[in-house]
């Protein structure tokens, strides 16, 4: 089933980067829900082994499906805003899906002290272009930043196989590059690279993530 997924998943993306690239909000309408629909499929279709840890995760990727579609209408203000509440609260869900308390915490504190110097210098490249949006981006880094910690708390808690430590892992790491990209668009400078990278490694994150369902227990 993953496998009829990942094929139906990849000529949407590749539509929905052609449709981005144009501008073209309407094809945008036409492809980006469908795709996002599929990471929700995905965590449905698997055979899972840890039931809450399914539906926590279940409820984030809706939150991020609803956040998907909102940020499609980025003209209507509170459309827009909606959609990044939206993705906020399906961070904090995967947040609370991920952490363990790890075999030792000299390693989960020297990950933090790295995640606080990335967050600071992210901060401080966006800040001259953030004007209004301080506060928000502010929430939004450390938000992020506390879902890659717990993903990393996962990988080091012992509880887990090595497979699925390092995919839910890696899957929060590349939420967190593709969430630089974004942020670069939309503050720095609007290009279609930044749409062209970090699309396809926030959707990789989510399917990512979807399949972990089936493999964390």
């Amino acid at each position: 089933m993953n496998t009829i997924i990942l094929s139906i998943s990849l000529p949407l993306l590749a539509g929905l980067l052609y449709f981005e690239k144009k501008e073209s909000v309407r094809g945008i309408l036409c492809t980006k829900p469908l795709l996002s629909s599929l990471f929700i499929v995905m965590a449905v279709t698997q055979a899972h082994g840890n039931m809450n840890y399914f539906y926590i995760i279940l409820a984030g990727l809706v939150f991020c499906f609803i956040g998907d579609v909102c940020l499609i209408l980025f003209f209507n203000e509170k459309i827009f805003e909606a959609g990044l509440a939206a993705f906020l609260i399906g961070h904090i869900i995967y947040s609370a899906a991920f952490f363990r308390k790890p075999d030792s915490m000299m390693i989960l504190i020297a990950f933090a002290f790295l995640l606080i110097i990335a967050a600071a210098v992210i901060f401080l490249k966006l800040k001259p272009h953030l004007e209004g949006m301080i506060k928000p981006v502010i929430a939004y880094i450390v938000i992020i930043s506390v879902m890659a910690f717990t993903a990393f708390s996962l990988r080091e808690s012992g509880t887990q196989s090595v497979l699925a430590g390092n995919i839910v892992f890696a899957a929060a790491l590349i939420f967190y590059l593709s969430d630089i990209f974004v942020a670069r668009h939309r503050f720095v400078r609007k290009k279609f690279i930044n749409r062209a990278t970090g699309l396809p490694m926030y959707y990789a994150a989510q399917f990512m993530i979807a399949y972990s369902t089936g493999i964390v227990v």
